[in-house]
């Protein structure tokens, strides 16, 4: 971990609180931190998804990736194992059974993923909310190849897999006129492409919609576009559990930015 991660941890560790939602005024975040946050998971889907993550971390094929973000720094060429793929970027259990609560609370009937990866994510997502559709986009034909037929294999039908640059294929969600219950960027980390598909996901969304964006601390880069994002005027708060960062919308609420230990 390089310095600047690990500063802006040591920050969040002294300065996050509100684990089990005591002390927050807001009736809204407190029954955000204490029935969402602290949701006890449903064990179908972690095993279902578990079951699949471990058989990628034995997968030892080298497929050809091509990454249109920033890249990985633990993979530094473009032949990469299915193997180390699933270690080093796919969402850690933990946030995936996160991210599951988040699509059972708020996904309503349309989720939108940037960055499928392999798949374990949008597995969680779909798998906790079976009325939405999850709409996840991924660069990389190789990866998204193996995507889909994890997807098959956990039985979960309710995905939709876009393949190709963001660029190309966000405009076939957009002319949907969805209104997203939730959306989760992990894709392309610059700051540059994270504001403008921050800005993208804002204008087609409501004041139901929540944003969560992935390693928002994983580079300087990173971290100032995620302190851009929280001078969005539309934004009533955000929540910074430290790898990821939540936006949301509602009106009638004063605007504050929590760091909520999770």
């Amino acid at each position: 971990m390089k310095a600047y991660p690990i500063l802006k941890f040591l920050k969040y560790f002294l300065f996050s609180s509100h684990k089990r939602g005591h002390g927050i005024q807001s009736p809204f975040v407190f029954n955000l931190v204490s029935k969402v946050f602290r949701n006890k998971e449903n064990p179908d889907i972690v095993r279902i998804v578990e079951t699949i993550r471990k058989k990628l971390i034995s997968d030892q094929r080298l497929i050809i990736v091509k990454d249109f973000g920033a890249g990985s720094k633990k993979m530094k060429t473009d032949f990469r194992k299915v193997s180390d793929i699933a270690r080093y970027s796919s969402v850690p259990e933990k946030y995936g059974k996160f991210l599951a609560g988040l699509s059972e609370a708020f996904g309503r009937k349309e989720i939108i993923e940037f960055g499928t990866s392999l798949g374990i994510s949008t597995m969680y997502m779909a798998a906790a909310n079976a009325v939405a559709t999850v709409h996840t986009m991924e660069g990389c034909n190789a990866i998204s190849e193996i995507a889909g037929k994890n997807f098959k294999e956990a039985g979960i039908n309710n995905i939709r897999i876009l393949t190709g640059p963001f660029d190309e294929v966000l405009p076939e969600i957009e002319n949907l006129n969805v209104k997203p219950g939730l959306v989760f960027i992990d894709g392309n980390h610059r700051k540059e492409p994270l504001l403008e598909y921050f800005t993208r996901m804002v204008n087609i969304s409501d004041e139901n919609t929540v944003i969560v964006i992935d390693d928002i601390y994983s580079s300087d880069e990173m971290g100032d576009a995620w302190n851009e994002i929280k001078k969005n005027k539309k934004i009533s708060f955000t929540v910074d559990i430290f790898r990821m960062g939540l936006v949301f919308f509602r009106e009638g609420m004063t605007h504050h930015d929590y760091i909520i230990r999770y």
